[in-house]
């Protein structure tokens, strides 16, 4: 399965966010890498720069290669409601971000090896695809033989399931995907209408 491998500090400082995850890096340095460093001047961005920026940065948050991503944006641009809206919607309906929002991987990366791994299930079945799209009502659960697994049961230890759109019981290790979020219940910093506009073009 294809996917990013370099190095995330880069990625973060680029965009001066945390996207994945919490970085002593970007803290101590909180401006893009370069040979100048902080003191470098940096011509002004022009618009398709700006847009190119949001969905790089889309990308990497749900770490999805680039033809996945067109893919998805064609989808959601043949569907009803606003684009921007139903793409975000699209991606977070994923079964590893799902699993990763549940509390069961600590990222969405270990999310997407703990499919893979047919470690997850979906009403009952296992589903080893990250990108599956689930629909409102589908049971997500760990496998039972999966169930003590350290990295799962390190991560459900600190987890807290504060997803409106997700109900999961930590004790069963099984949620149910009760309906795609609103735009107001992800809490991604992703300017959706800027990447609407970069495929517009």
């Amino acid at each position: 399965m294809a996917r990013y491998t370099g190095p995330k500090s880069k990625i973060a400082r680029k965009f001066k966010e945390p996207i994945f995850g919490p970085d002593k890096a970007l803290e101590k340095k909180n401006y893009p890498p370069g040979q100048h460093g902080a003191g470098k001047k940096r011509a002004k961005q022009s618009e398709y720069a700006v847009q190119l920026m949001e969905k790089q940065k889309a990308k990497y948050t749900y770490g999805i290669l680039e033809k996945q991503f067109a893919r998805t944006f064609d989808r959601a641009a043949r569907s009803h409601g606003i684009t921007g809206e139903v793409l975000l919607q699209l991606i977070e309906s994923r079964l590893d971000n799902v699993v990763y929002r549940m509390g069961i991987a600590p990222t969405r990366r270990a999310a997407r090896q703990l499919v893979s791994h047919a470690h997850i299930t979906v009403n009952g079945s296992v589903v080893n695809i990250a990108s599956y799209t689930l629909k409102p009502g589908d049971v997500v659960a760990v496998r039972e033989k999966s169930k003590s697994l350290e990295v799962i049961t390190g991560s459900l230890s600190t987890a807290v399931n504060k997803h409106p759109w997700i109900d999961f019981d930590k004790h069963s290790m099984s949620g149910k995907f009760i309906s795609r979020p609103e735009r107001s219940q992800i809490p991604e910093n992703i300017k959706e209408q800027l990447i609407v506009e970069l495929y517009s073009k």
